[in-house]
Order: structure tokens, then C-alpha cells, then sequence
């Protein structure tokens, strides 16, 4: 079956979105991704296609410049806090409308819409061809951070709307057991398949080095993801630390990374292989946010699928995973001293960790996770339509 995906990402660096489209691909259906601002030197793998939707706004035009890392003034710091909610808006108000003309033309027989942004566009256009709906939801987007102006009527519109358009789909996914909990008790859905954001199973044992050489955090570079914790954990532990990832340029111009080294986003395997020649991930998140409690970070599985022990923090579900399989160290959020005892702790006990590790990494792999989507798939193309999702 054809199936058409709608995401407001680059999908080139989307790796949750190209591991859905790639297991489906490999499931005998075709894929479409339409994405936004997608580079155009991005080849997607065979059975895959992709278009793309550019980024603009009332307040940029498409190729526009981003006051994101440039250095403003007080008032124009305080305009940019105020205006970025109508901002973000309409940049996904328009890509929606791009999506919806794009795919007008297109031929399928479902609908994948990848997280609130294209949750409408999603069911406008499951509604016009009478195909089936399904709501991907990466995170719990009503306990997302919020770093601008309060918007209390905005958040409740989108409330509703979630509500009423993820009842109507006929699945729902999303990546772990707190998000589809507290999307089963907020809105009362019944349909809803945890498919987590787990990474592929490479065959052999994975390259892990006998001792730890260093640490390194690999994943978004902003705010509440404790790296402030980790500049000043720096300072209190022996070996290296690296902080690796695409950046928030503004947040990045303001951070004092310590005695860690802050490097830019690298492709995934140039990143696997730097935290593999260290030996231990750091996989940190604040808990100010609901989300962030909820939250299984992709970061999680990418160190167990590559072997290595975790120091994480100690809250929500990343918690319960690393607790449940004894993969490594926590500490409080916010403690950089409990930090760089849980970061001592993992490189003094590191080979017991590691077994620890490899032992969960078939439990923790995308191969569960990988059938649990085809089975969402083979459900609504059987006509069974109708049957309810499971955790």
C-alpha cells in the first residue's frame, strides 16, 4: 500500500521518521515523506520519496535570515519572546497548507501524520480520500517547554484539537509507555501503540573499549537538557567530556561549556563512533517539563545499541528503563556533584555496566518496536480498521 507521511522536519536528520518509513518500506508499502525545508542534496534509501514544503512565515520569508545566535538587544529580545508564538504559528500554519496542496496530487491509501504540526493537514486529508489516519505522536505535545510568552488560549484550542482528531484516527503511536499513559488519561484514547524510538540490532557485538576514555553527550544542544550540569561536572571528573549535537544557537551563545568540548551535529555513524572511542554516554534531560519526565530519549537507545554504559538522570521513564536493566549510574537533576559521582561510579564498575548492556540490547532494539508498526499497518489494510492499539 502507498502510504503518504506528513512531518514538519528537515527528514533528513528525523531519524524516528526515516526508521518508520524504511521498516514499512521493508514491509512491502510504498512511502512519501513530505517534510519541511528538506536539503536538497538528501537521498532517501530505495521504496522511499520525499518532497518538501520551505519555511516562512508572516515575519520571514523563505531563505530569510533567523535572529536564532545573532546578538540582540534587550527590546529586541523581549520582541522576539513576545511575537515567537505567532511566529511558530504561522511557519507551521504554511508548511501545513504546502503539505495539503502537495499531496493533493499524490496517490495513497493512508496517512502517517508525524506529531501535532501535521495532525490537521493529516486528517483533512484522510477525510477527503476516505483513507485511514494515523497520528504519530513523538512526544506529549500539551507538556512540551515552552520558551516564549504564555499562550493559555492557544495551548487549550490545541488541547481540542488533539483531542478530537486523535480520537477519530484509526491508530495512534507514540515512544514509550508514560507519553501513551498520559495520553490515555488525558484524553481517553484506547487506540494507542507504544513503537519506541529504539535503534536497529547490528549483528556481532558492538566495539566497546575495555576501559572508558571519556564521556560524551550526543543529541540536541539547548536548554533543559542539564548540560549545564555537565560543564560543571567537567571540572570534577578525570576524563574528557564531549558535547556533541545540533545546536540552539542563541541558547549556545550564553552556555559556559566548563572543560568540556562542544562540537557541531555530525551524521549518525561519525557520532556513534565518537561514543563508542569513549566508552559512556551521558544521557541528560531536565525534569522541569512533563515531557521530560515521560520521556525515553533516543539517546537511551542509541548507547545501548551500541554497548555502551549511561550515566542519566534520575527522572521519569529514562529512569525506570536504566533502573530496570542496571545499564549505568543516575543522579538528581541539576546536581553537577551527583553527576560526577554517577559519572565516577560508571567508569569504576564500567565492565559490569557493560555486560549489563548487552544483555538488554535485544529487549531494547527496533526489531520489537519495528513489529508492533507493521502490526499497526497490516491491521488498518486488513479492514480491521477498527481494532485498538496495544502498549
Amino acid at each position: 500500500m502507498r502510504i503518504l507521511m506528513l512531518v514538519a522536519t528537515t527528514v533528513a536528520t528525523d531519524t524516528r521518521v526515516l526508521r518508520e518509513a524504511r521498516t514499512l518500506v521493508g514491509a512491502g508499502h510504498e512511502v512519501h515523506i513530505i517534510g519541511r525545508s528538506v536539503p536538497d542534496t538528501f537521498q532517501p534509501d530505495p521504496g522511499i520519496t520525499v518532497s518538501s514544503i520551505g519555511t516562512s512565515s508572516v515575519f520571514r520569508p523563505e531563505g530569510g535570515q533567523s535572529l536564532a545566535g545573532r546578538k540582540l538587544s534587550p527590546p529586541m529580545k523581549l520582541a522576539r519572546w513576545a511575537l515567537l508564538p505567532q511566529h511558530r504559528r504561522s511557519a507551521f500554519g504554511r508548511w501545513a497548507d504546502g503539505a495539503l496542496a502537495d499531496s493533493r496530487g499524490r496517490q495513497f491509501d493512508a496517512v502517517h501524520a508525524h506529531d501535532f504540526t501535521a495532525l490537521e493537514a493529516g486528517a483533512t486529508l484522510a477525510d477527503e480520500r476516505g483513507v485511514p489516519l494515523v497520528y504519530d505522536s513523538h512526544e506529549l505535545w500539551t507538556g512540551l517547554p515552552r520558551e516564549y510568552r504564555p499562550t493559555p488560549l492557544q495551548d487549550r484550542r490545541e488541547r481540542r484539537v488533539e483531542q478530537r482528531l486523535g480520537s477519530r484516527a484509526d491508530a495512534v503511536i507514540t515512544v514509550g509507555d508514560g507519553v501513551a499513559g498520559a495520553l490515555r488519561d488525558q484524553y481517553g484514547w484506547d487506540h494507542v501503540t507504544v513503537v519506541r524510538n529504539t535503534f536497529p540490532l547490528n549483528p556481532g557485538k558492538p566495539d566497546v573499549p575495555d576501559e572508558p576514555t571519556g564521556f560524551v553527550y550526543a543529541g540536541r544542544v539547548a536548554a533543559f537538557r542539564e548540560l549545564e550540569a555537565i560543564a560543571a561536572a567537567s571540572h570534577l571528573v578525570d576524563l574528557p567530556v564531549t558535547i556533541v549535537g545540533p545546536a540552539d544557537d542563541t541558547w549556545l551563545g550564553t552556555f559556559d561549556p566548563g572543560r568540556a568540548t562542544v562540537l557541531p551535529a555530525l551524521p549518525l555513524d561519525e557520532a556513534s563512533r565518537l561514543m563508542q572511542a569513549n566508552g559512556i554516554s551521558l544521557v541528560t534531560h531536565s525534569d522541569r517539563w512533563a515531557n521530560h519526565r515521560l520521556a525515553q530519549p533516543n539517546k537511551l537507545f542509541h548507547a545501548v545499541g551500541l554497548g555502551l554504559p549511561v550515566v542519566a538522570t534520575d527522572t521519569g521513564e529514562l529512569a525506570k528503563v536504566v533502573r530496570e536493566h542496571d545499564l549505568g549510574a543516575l543522579y538528581p537533576p541539576g546536581d553537577a556533584a551527583g553527576l560526577a559521582g554517577a559519572m565516577r561510579r560508571v567508569v569504576h564498575d564500567f565492565q559490569r555496566y557493560a555486560c549489563n548492556v548487552e544483555a538488554a540490547r535485544e529487549a531494547l532494539s527496533w526489531d520489537a518496536d519495528a513489529a508492533r508498526l507493521v502490526a499497526v499497518y497490516a491491521r488498518l489494510f486488513s479492514g480491521a480498521a477498527g481494532t485498538r492499539g496495544e502498549g
